[in-house]
C-alpha cells in the first residue's frame, strides 16, 4: 500500500507506525485509518517484530488532533456519518473473539503489544488511538481532550467503554461529559499513562520500554497474557481461572519455559527463542 498519511519502519524488533500529516497536525482521515490498519496487520504478521509503537510525526507538533475538520464537514454535507474508508479494511486481531471484532478494539486480539508514544496533544480519535493501545507514554507538556462535546457528538470510538476501565468511572465521567482539556500530569496521576515525559523524550521512553520487553519476556508469554487480560474483561472470575490454567499447562511444555527456568536457576538473563 502506498503510504500517504503514515510512515512505517522496523528496527531491532520494534515496528514504528507514525501518523504523518504534519501540515494538518496529524489529523485523522479515512486514508489514515486505512493505512493504520494495514500497518498493524503488517507488523502483526512480521516475525521480526516484537512490539509496535504508534506515534505522531513530530513536525505536526501534536500526536493527533482528532478528525480532520475538512473531513468532518463532509458529514454535514452528506447528511450522516461517512468513515471515508474502503471496504474491506485490514483486520489484524479479528477472529479471536466476537467482542474484539470492531475498530480499535480489534487491537485487543493482536498478539503483539501496542505502545502509544503520545508525543504531543491528542483529541477525539487521537485520544482513542492512545487509549486502545496496551500501554501509553504521554507528553507531560501537552493537552488532551475527548473533544466530542464541543462539536455536538456523543462519546466516540468506544471511549465510554474503555476510559472508565483505564482511569475509573468518576474520572472518566468528568472527561467524557465535559470534553474539557486536561494535561499530561493530570492524565498520569489518573492512571492513564504507563510513563510520562516531555514531548521530545516520549518516543525514546517508549522505545526503551519496548526493548526491555523484548529482551526480558518470551513472545508466547506476552501474546497469551495479553489475550487473557482482554478476554477476562468479558467473563467471570471462574472462567478466567479456567482459561489461565489451560494456558499454564500449555506453556510449561514450551521451550521458552524450560529456558526461563534454567536462566532463573543459573542467575542469568533468559535467551528466549
Amino acid at each position: 500500500m502506498e503510504l500517504r498519511a503514515t510512515a512505517y519502519s522496523v528496527d531491532s524488533g520494534i515496528a514504528t507506525i507514525m501518523l504523518s500529516r504534519p501540515h494538518r497536525h496529524n489529523a485523522w482521515t479515512g486514508r489514515m485509518h486505512t493505512e493504520y490498519r494495514h500497518l498493524l496487520n503488517e507488523a502483526e504478521h512480521d516475525h521480526d517484530v516484537r512490539s509496535i509503537i504508534v506515534t505522531g510525526d513530530p513536525a505536526g507538533k501534536a500526536f493527533c488532533v482528532g478528525g480532520d475538520s475538512e473531513a468532518l464537514a463532509t458529514h454535514v454535507e452528506k447528511g450522516g456519518y461517512d468513515p471515508g474508508t474502503p471496504d474491506p479494511l485490514a483486520e489484524p486481531g479479528f477472529g479471536v473473539a466476537p467482542e474484539f471484532d470492531n475498530m480499535f478494539v480489534h487491537q485487543f486480539g493482536m498478539t503483539k503489544p501496542i505502545i502509544a508514544a503520545v508525543n504531543g496533544s491528542a483529541a477525539g480519535v487521537g485520544l482513542a488511538v492512545a487509549c486502545f493501545a496496551d500501554m501509553r507514554f504521554l507528553a507531560t507538556d501537552a493537552t488532551y481532550t475527548c473533544a466530542h462535546g464541543r462539536i455536538g457528538l456523543a462519546a466516540e470510538y468506544g471511549l465510554a467503554w474503555q476510559l472508565p476501565r483505564l482511569i475509573g468511572l468518576t474520572n472518566a465521567t468528568d472527561l467524557l461529559v465535559s470534553s474539557r482539556k486536561f494535561g499530561g500530569d493530570e492524565a498520569a496521576a489518573a492512571g492513564l499513562a504507563t510513563g510520562a515525559a516531555p514531548k521530545g523524550e516520549v518516543l525514546s521512553a517508549a522505545r526503551t520500554y519496548a526493548r526491555e520487553l523484548g529482551a526480558n519476556t518470551s513472545r508466547a508469554s506476552v501474546a497469551e497474557t495479553k489475550r487473557l487480560l482482554y478476554m477476562d474483561l468479558h467473563r467471570s472470575a471462574a472462567e478466567a481461572v479456567a482459561d489461565a490454567n489451560v494456558v499454564l499447562d500449555n506453556l510449561t511444555r514450551d521451550p521458552d519455559y524450560a529456558e526461563g527456568i534454567s536462566a532463573l536457576r543459573e542467575g542469568r538473563p533468559p535467551e528466549f527463542s
